[in-house]
């Protein structure tokens, strides 16, 4: 069986690439960071839909069809233009699916180009030793592969029986970083696949994440105990204090069937780009706003930015989430830090802060320091809006 296979590292070249491009991603995030925090004003993250045709049928997606064309390349690069003069510093690129673009390298390449990071949502079922090597080229940052479980179903074909060479591929010669998303939620039979999923992602050395499937709105439906028991485990799994997973009060609360109260910024710091071109506030909500990117104006990301949005209390589109841990953070460091922490103890009971943290704590939370050590860090890092 694939789960008995070696770990695949690469060659020592490919893990010096690998390296110094990790170096450079968290310069480039950290210039992210320092920008989230001095402006509320631009969008942190914007996904981009090159084409809506998929060449899958998983049944419980809304977000394909079979016979969309791509957006042709020069349209996808005037689109990417207008995203970053709104100051926009992640472009996702997703679908249906990507790949399906025959231009996607020149997609990617020039969101590099504008100093934005690239990230790519995928199946997977496309990747090839080539086409790793073509997005190394051009810059690609992050890649994210969601499988859905362990053996193929009506319910899915993305699963690590016929993925697992993929993952492989992606350890040995990928010098961007990898996720590797599991997923529970009602259509899922086996729950235990999700931990075998993440079990073998973490062994190739590749960063695994889990999601719980939403409805055809985005909402969640709460986990039966089987599931719940399962989300439990891999979230155990060690992570840094500060990753994205460690501010998993959404899915914790949704997932038990309870509300979450937070203020959504779809429309101001995430934005949603489908395939014609108009600005939504997420894949799920598409029609909302609906105003053409070529008109979206730093009024509009204030203003939908505010808007109060009736499918809040049970969103679970963890890329909106993840743009408002960056907003609370920049609003209540302290607090934030706070609830980190806690979820950590509450992981891990003996858990102690680094005491790196307090310099940190020092450095940016109080007074005199964080005024003076956050301008030189904008100025470092150029990263003034």
């Amino acid at each position: 069986m694939w789960m008995m296979g070696r770990e695949v590292r690469g060659s020592f070249g490919s893990r010096i690439q690998r390296s110094v491009r990790a170096v450079s991603r968290r310069l480039r995030e950290a210039r992210m960071f320092a920008r989230a925090m001095h402006s509320p004003d631009h969008p942190i993250v914007a996904q981009i839909v090159p084409i809506r045709r998929c060449n899958l049928a998983c049944s419980y997606c809304n977000e394909f069809d079979a016979t969309s064309l791509p957006v042709p390349l020069p349209e996808m690069l005037h689109r990417i233009n207008l995203l970053a003069a709104l100051g926009t510093t992640i472009i996702t690129v997703s679908g249906g699916e990507p790949m399906l673009h025959p231009e996607l390298d020149g997609i990617i390449r020039h969101i590099r180009r504008r100093s934005v990071i690239a990230t790519l949502i995928t199946n997977g079922y496309l990747l090839t030793r080539e086409r790793i090597r073509r997005f190394n080229k051009a810059g690609l940052d992050y890649l994210q592969i969601s499988i859905d479980n362990v053996a193929p179903d009506e319910t899915s074909k993305k699963s690590l029986k016929v993925l697992d060479g993929k993952l492989e591929l992606l350890a040995a010669h990928a010098t961007f970083a990898v996720s590797v998303n599991s997923v529970l939620g009602g259509p899922v039979r086996n729950p235990t696949d999700a931990l075998t999923i993440a079990e073998r992602a973490r062994a190739l050395g590749l960063t695994s994440t889990v999601g719980i499937l939403h409805d055809g709105g985005g909402h969640l439906r709460p986990l039966a105990p089987d599931h719940a028991c399962i989300y439990e485990r891999i979230l155990a799994f060690e992570q840094s204090l500060f990753s994205f997973a460690q501010y998993d009060r959404f899915q914790r609360n949704t997932a038990r069937g309870l509300p979450n109260d937070w203020h959504c910024r779809a429309g101001g710091r995430f934005l949603y780009i489908c395939e014609d071109g108009l600005v939504h506030y997420c894949s799920q909500q598409r029609g909302h706003p609906g105003i053409p990117l070529e008109h979206y104006t730093r009024h509009h990301l204030k203003q939908e930015g505010a808007r109060m949005k009736p499918c809040t209390p049970y969103c679970t589109i963890s890329c909106v989430h993840q743009a408002a841990m960056l907003d609370a953070f920049r609003e209540d460091p302290r607090g934030t830090l706070a609830g980190m922490i806690e979820r950590r103890r509450q992981q891990n009971p003996a858990y102690r802060p680094p005491r790196v943290l307090k310099a940190l704590t020092w450095a940016f939370l109080d007074g005199r320091g964080r005024r003076i050590l956050s301008r030189l860090a904008l100025h470092f890092l150029r990263a003034r809006s």
